[in-house]
């Protein structure tokens, strides 16, 4: 089956590990007007298709001509066999060590503060 355009975003967003809210803050919509985006309720020009493909950092050409067989080919239909194609691109690898980098902070930072809510709730115990 062909995918269409909406579906092809789907995939690259969840690939990308991105929310739906996340893209529609970036794009400047709601998250209904994205969700109408990807189940093709709404139509792309090709400004729409460029400013989409730059929120999920690939090139507008490889967004419309996505396969998700191009990604992850499964040779043997009985599920014994699986060859998984890894070859991403350098800003692709960059883009997810920049993320898991910016998830790792973050994760810092709640522990941290976690630790000082216990500490305060701590001192004011009678």
């Amino acid at each position: 089956m062909k995918n269409n355009i909406g579906q092809k975003i789907r995939k690259v967003r969840e690939l990308k590990g991105f929310t739906q809210d996340y893209m529609a803050d970036k794009l400047a919509i709601s998250q209904r007007a994205y969700s109408k985006l990807e189940n093709n309720e709404t139509k792309l020009d090709w400004e729409k298709i460029e400013l989409v493909s730059s929120v999920l950092g690939v090139d507008p050409l490889e967004l419309v001509t996505f396969d998700d067989n191009m990604v992850f080919n499964n040779c043997n239909q009985s599920g014994k066999q699986h060859t998984f194609n890894y070859n991403f691109s350098e800003e692709l690898k960059q883009n997810y060590e920049e993320r898991i980098e910016h998830l790792e902070k973050e994760i810092e930072f709640l522990r941290d503060l976690v630790k000082k809510i216990k500490c305060l709730a701590s001192h004011k115990q009678p």
